[in-house]
Formats: structure tokens, C-alpha cells, sequence
């Protein structure tokens, strides 16, 4: 009885932290100062420290061990007869509450600091023109990033061509290299963004890269133990943008559409031609998205200036999504999207079309970047 008494106690508490989380989300300049830049980079860090040294994940040994203990437990509720549904109800509610608490404090409150456009002096909005300004630099710096990378501009860039002396053999030094040149890009962007620092690293390969892929996903920020998790299943093309794109959910940047911003600034900023040509073929594709939303024509002919071995690395994504649909996969979408909705993200994964917003201003400050 006592023990149900303090499992009723703390999982009661969810609701009380719940009310806490809208109360502070009403405060975005304080959250901003305290928590995003107060109190979650001295967690961040030190849980790098803690873990990145691992040479394999601790969050998916951890997610695995939980998921184990789970249908354990369901298990033994059916072979009870449900005798024991007071006690399981009373676990499922407080580790709830335990996991939405560790959740907030770790990294989630992160969803309601300032936006980024606010926060680094940017407007939000754009024209058809502007648009149209950054899509042309675009195409002409992965043109020409494309003719340095293959030698045949009909085939698509692959990490095979780019780094033949760890190719076949060493491939898995080939990520590993990825994960660890991603530190340069964002050390070139100290100057510009002072609070993108930073080492030390922990970017991992997931352990569940095939669950991930079925669910359509190419990466996860572990909340609780803070490890950048990359898909190893994806073409590699994607391999650059995607780490730094965790990366910057690592950073406290826990929106989808701020963090793919600083993954294209820190590829770009990056001195290795097969990370800046993943993050202008990746900012490129969605300004073209953009573009023919609002001007199909325009789009149509500026698609034709692509050169055909970038629209094959585009085609490779396609191709490797496209093999894993599953049944599952709308309904894997529709909670994450929901999940966005939840956490300061009202357009769900429509939200991500904000970047080009980002990258449109940032053109306009910064011109020399693309």
C-alpha cells in the first residue's frame, strides 16, 4: 500500500510539471538565457564527456534494455489475468512522469527558447525574388561542387570516389572520419555564432539504423544521454548534413527547421568539399520545393540547370526510402509530427520549410556564404 501510494505521488506529478513547462514556455527570453544558455550546456558537455568516448551507444542499449522490460512486464500482466492492473497503472504513470521530468530538464525545454531568426538578428520572411536570388547560388556552387567531387557529371557523389584510400576495406573509418571532421565546420562558425561550440564529440552510428530506416528517420538526438545517432543505413551522400544536423540538436537547437539550418552553415563553412556538397545539395533541394510552390515554371527551368549527377544523388535518397515503406511508416510520421506539434512546432513536419526563411535572411546578411 505505501509503495502505491508513493507510485500515485509521483506520477501525479506529471500533471504538476506539465502546467510548469506551458507556464515557463510563456518565456522564451528567459528560457533562452537560463536554461539554453545557462544551464543546459554545462549538461550538454557533460554527458559528452561521459559517453562520447563509447565506441557504440549507450541510448540504443538503454532504449533496447527498456523496450526488454516493457513487454516484460505486459507479459506478466497477462499471465496474472490482469490481477496485478492497479500496480502495472500506477508504474506506467510514474515512470511517465520520471521520463517527462528527466525529458525537460536534459534537453526538451530547449523547444520553447527564442527562434533562431530572432535570436541571431535575421527577419523571417521573404520574397519570390529572394528566393529565386538564393536557389541560382545554389545551383551554381553544387554544380561546381559536383564537378570536383565525380568525374562524370551524369553519376551521382558517393564517399567510395571521395576517399578511395578507406574504401573498401576500411569503410567504417569513412564514417567515423564524417563524424569527427564536423568539428571543423562548426569551429568556423565560432566567429559568426559564438555559441556553436562544440567538442567534444558524440556522434555515433545507431545500433538501430534498420528500425530507423523503417520508421524514416536518418537520425535521433538520444534526450537523456545526449549522443548524436546517425542511420548508417542511408546513402552516404547524406552522412555530412545529418551529423551536423544532430549535432546541432546536441547544441540546444531542438527545433527540426533551426537545426537543419546550422547543418547547411556547417557544411558549408566546412573546409571539406564532400560536407559543403551535402549541405548545398540538401539546402538546394528544399529552396526548389520552396520555389515551385510559389513559381512552378521558374522551378521547372531552374531544375534543368541541375546538373544530372546531383538529381542522381537525389534519386539515391528516394530510392533507399522508397524500399523501406511499410505499412507502419504513416502512422510513424503522424506521431512524430504530432510529437512537433507538442513541443513549439504548430506546423508539424510542415515546420521545416521555415529554413528556407533562414537561409533566404542569412543570404542577405551574409552573401559571401553561398
Amino acid at each position: 500500500m505505501k509503495q502505491e501510494r508513493k507510485l500515485l505521488f509521483i506520477g501525479l506529478l506529471l500533471f504538476v510539471q506539465m502546467g510548469i513547462v506551458r507556464i515557463l514556455a510563456q518565456f522564451p527570453v528567459f528560457i533562452e538565457g537560463y536554461y539554453s544558455n545557462g544551464l543546459y550546456p554545462i549538461i550538454s558537455k557533460g554527458f559528452r564527456y561521459a559517453l562520447g568516448w563509447l565506441p557504440f551507444s549507450f541510448g540504443d542499449v538503454m532504449y533496447v534494455a527498456l523496450i526488454v522490460l516493457a513487454l516484460r512486464e505486459i507479459f506478466g500482466l497477462f499471465k496474472n489475468r490482469f490481477k496485478t492492473i492497479k500496480l502495472f497503472l500506477l508504474r506506467t504513470l510514474a515512470l511517465a512522469s520520471i521520463v517527462y521530468f528527466a525529458f525537460h530538464l536534459l534537453w526538451g525545454m530547449n523547444y520553447y527558447r527564442l527562434p533562431l531568426h530572432e535570436a541571431i538578428g535575421i527577419e523571417n520572411d521573404y520574397t519570390t525574388d529572394e528566393l529565386v536570388n538564393i536557389t541560382e547560388k545554389l545551383i551554381a556552387k553544387s554544380n561546381a561542387l559536383h564537378a570536383q567531387l565525380s568525374s562524370n557529371d551524369s553519376l551521382p557523389v558517393s564517399y567510395k570516389e571521395v576517399y578511395p584510400q578507406m574504401y573498401p576495406e576500411q569503410s567504417r573509418r569513412v564514417k567515423s572520419a564524417i563524424y569527427a571532421n564536423t568539428l571543423q565546420g562548426y569551429a568556423s562558425l565560432k566567429p559568426q555564432f559564438p555559441k556553436l561550440n562544440y567538442p567534444p564529440k558524440s556522434v555515433k552510428t545507431s545500433l538501430l539504423s534498420y528500425p530507423l530506416s523503417i520508421m524514416g528517420y536518418s537520425g535521433y538526438l538520444n534526450p537523456i544521454t545526449n549522443e548524436a545517432h546517425i542511420n548508417g543505413m542511408m546513402p552516404t551522400h547524406r552522412f555530412p548534413v545529418v551529423s551536423c544536423h544532430e549535432m546541432a540538436h546536441q547544441l540546444g537547437f531542438a527545433k527540426e527547421n533551426e537545426a537543419n539550418f546550422i547543418a547547411v552553415m556547417a557544411t558549408l563553412n566546412n573546409e571539406d568539399k564532400f560536407f559543403q556538397y551535402s549541405g548545398s545539395i540538401f539546402a538546394l533541394r528544399y529552396c526548389l520545393n520552396d520555389l515551385y510552390r510559389r513559381d512552378a515554371e521558374v522551378a521547372a527551368r531552374f531544375r534543368e540547370s541541375v546538373t544530372p549527377g546531383i538529381l542522381a544523388n537525389y534519386q539515391q535518397s528516394r530510392d533507399f526510402w522508397d524500399a523501406m515503406d511499410n505499412p507502419l511508416e504513416p502512422f510513424f510520421k503522424l506521431f512524430y509530427s504530432n510529437y512537433l506539434k507538442a513541443n513549439n512546432q504548430p506546423d508539424g513536419i510542415k515546420s521545416y520549410s521555415y529554413m528556407v526563411a533562414l537561409l533566404v535572411n542569412y543570404n542577405k546578411a551574409f552573401p559571401e556564404t553561398f
